[in-house]
């Protein structure tokens, strides 16, 4: 495997828009609306305050990806980056893609005075993810995540 990550650009739209679909149908079971998927991640590209992709490539073609969106704490005075959208293909799963994307936001997170930690949310029932976030050093938050879903 001939592995590196990148900032995601607006021509991978398509494959995240994939990625996100299927990551969606896996973990939650949900047949998400592709249309407004696509421009949920278009909306990502045309305003970098809604948050960033990275993907993770195998040559040329794209393997896996995370997203980071931002939370302000007052508290800390600095940002929590949010992981969101992590999705790595079937066939490379078990051979250290996510791990590659986690330490690389984590250095580049760690670099920066303005961010105070990293978060993700994970499914009660998904133990597999649990366990790879609690092998590169994550912990369950003392925080129970609630929600009003206008949408899905």
């Amino acid at each position: 495997m001939d592995l590196h990550l990148r900032p995601a650009l607006p021509g991978d739209a398509a494959v995240i828009t994939e990625f996100n679909a299927l990551m969606a149908e896996e973990t939650e079971g949900l047949a998400l609306d592709r249309v407004r998927l696509r421009a949920g991640v278009d909306a990502v590209f045309a305003d970098p305050n809604r948050g960033v992709y990275y993907v993770a490539l195998d040559g040329t073609t794209i393997i896996g990806q995370l997203m980071i969106t931002y939370e302000w704490s007052d508290w800390r005075n600095g940002a929590f980056w949010w992981i969101q959208s992590v999705y790595t293909r079937k066939d490379y799963r078990g051979k250290g893609v996510f791990r590659s994307l986690y330490r690389s936001v984590e250095q580049l997170a760690r670099t920066r005075a303005d961010v105070c930690g990293l978060r993700l949310y994970v499914e009660d029932h998904n133990t597999r993810a649990q366990q790879t976030y609690a092998a590169l050093g994550m912990r369950q938050s003392k925080y129970r995540m609630m929600e009003v879903d206008f949408v899905l």
